[in-house]
């Protein structure tokens, strides 16, 4: 038996074992090898199991213990499923090498150690929650990264950073115990907790009275996750106060994962039929991605912390995501995935040149300053690779040509218009000059002000600090002019999930 064929579960079992591995090595280089090592073997597997996938066609079921479905924990890999395993291994490969410079400003030695062990175990939780065909898995996979990720927040120097990991532990227990009644009301319908059986048995139902409650629910604790406009509120502070690589990392990952998997079980259990056709929840997901659009863009617009910006940045980039699922379409929801995958990889980037600022202005490790605008007046002058950086990545976030925000969010407008709703290319639009201000916002303060005066200007970040930043940047360009694999992908997974649904 080839090792091809425990591609599924050596994607979450790599990361997963390299966690406690990372505790009990303590020594931080020897962690930070471990679970680097880790995640750049689960980006390798990410990649393995999208070619199995893309040439081979169909889906990858792998039975844990040889335990058929639905008696066993089934792992199932298909065209969606593969695209975000390789998103979410490949911000992990990027992330893990930037974090041992910044974190070596931004948390204390003594804990680094277990700030590897918790960025192993998200991984592990995310890919797991990925590539799990068990809706009891799925949950235990949601909290295991939820739980991961309240501690890497609060491991922020700053005293708000508690603040933060505790206001997200209330509002994500709160999305979980959501997200496990919808599970119970489901299993109470259909007496099986595997995904594709539950869709199965939920057609033959003729009370569907639980089944909107389980929909109700789960609907409410996935969006909590997600940072769904209006449920976004732990976002901002969570994203301000961590460290820098964990801003990144979840930014790129954590709320994206959360959408993957509500469109997952809108389209595979659910169905679209029902979702689409026979209920209200496309107009009520327009309505909420239209004031996602707009009201935290026009927030961030007026935030002094430049993360703080950029975090009521992805709530408005969110409300994209969601516009195109409400549109019931295959170009919607291409548009939807694709915008998923090109916003990682801007938003990433924007943090993890953050915390190369934040890592030039510090004058003690374990006290980094926060980034305000009043720090960066200047920028420019002693950081002109940086600010060229963070300026690139505002262009994808507006949609500017040549950038692949414009590619996803084009496709959204062809969508727009294929539904026959041209009011909402202008909503599109005027939304992206609501990005165009604050990113002027910046390039005005880092190109057109002094830099105040007694801040020290100590020019570039390092290497290991810049490269990764770098390389999501270049991915940024790339798939703004190639788009090959990224829409190619994200087309090949909107129609087989609304044509499996119908």
């Amino acid at each position: 038996m080839s090792i091809a064929q425990h591609l599924p579960v050596l994607q979450v079992a790599i990361p997963l074992i390299s966690a406690p591995l990372a505790v009990l090595l303590r020594r931080p280089a020897f962690a930070f090898v471990a679970v680097t090592l880790a995640a750049w073997a689960a980006f390798a597997v990410s990649i393995g199991l999208w070619l199995q996938i893309h040439n081979d066609g169909g889906i990858i079921s792998y039975h844990i213990g040889s335990w058929a479905p639905p008696w066993g924990i089934e792992y199932r890999v298909d065209r969606l499923s593969s695209f975000m395993l390789v998103l979410v291994s490949g911000m992990a490969s990027v992330v893990l090498p930037y974090s041992r410079a910044s974190i070596a400003r931004e948390i204390p030695q003594e804990v680094h150690y277990f700030f590897y062990s918790m960025t192993a175990l998200c991984l592990a939780g995310l890919l797991g929650m990925t590539i799990t065909g068990d809706a009891f898995n799925l949950f235990v996979f949601l909290e295991i990264s939820s739980l991961s990720s309240y501690v890497l927040i609060a491991l922020g120097q700053d005293r708000r950073a508690l603040k933060a990991a505790y206001q997200y532990l209330i509002m994500g227990s709160i999305g979980a115990t959501f997200f496990v009644i919808g599970i119970g009301f489901l299993y109470l319908m259909t007496g099986t907790l595997n995904m594709t059986h539950i869709g199965l048995k939920l057609a033959n139902i003729e009370s569907y009275r639980p089944v909107l409650a389980a929909l109700a629910f789960i609907t409410v604790g996935i969006s909590l996750k997600a940072a769904i406009f209006p449920l976004h509120q732990w976002m901002p502070d969570a994203y301000s106060y961590a460290p820098s690589a964990v801003s990144s990392f979840l930014s790129a990952t954590g709320t994206k994962i959360s959408i993957f998997v509500l469109i997952s079980i809108y389209y595979k259990i659910f169905g679209e039929s029902l979702i689409f056709q026979k209920l209200p929840l496309p107009q009520f997901l327009l309505t909420l991605s239209l004031f996602a659009m707009f009201v935290p863009n026009f927030i961030a617009i007026f935030q002094n912390n430049l993360k703080r910006l950029f975090a009521y940045s992805s709530v408005g980039q969110i409300g994209y995501i969601t516009l195109g699922v409400s549109f019931d379409s295959i170009h919607g929801l291409a548009a939807s995935i694709l915008h998923l995958f090109n916003h990682a990889l801007a938003k990433g980037a924007i943090f993890l040149l953050i915390g190369g600022i934040i890592a030039r202005q510090t004058n003690r490790p374990g006290h980094p300053p926060a980034p305000t605008f009043e720090r960066l007046a200047g920028l420019s002058r002693h950081m002109p690779v940086t600010t060229l950086g963070i300026v690139m990545c505002g262009l994808s976030l507006i949609g500017v040509p040549g950038t692949a925000g414009f590619i996803s969010k084009w496709h959204l407008i062809l969508a727009a218009i294929e539904k026959g709703q041209w009011w909402l290319v202008g909503a599109i639009l005027l939304s992206s000059l609501l990005a165009v201000l604050y990113v002027w916002r910046f390039i005005e303060t880092a190109y057109l002000r002094d830099p105040p005066p007694g801040l020290p200007l100590h020019g570039e970040a390092s290497l290991a600090l810049q490269i990764p930043a770098w390389i999501l940047i270049a991915a940024t360009i790339w798939f703004g002019f190639d788009t090959t694999f990224a829409l190619g992908s994200a087309l090949d997974a909107a129609r087989d999930l609304f044509y499996s649904s119908r």
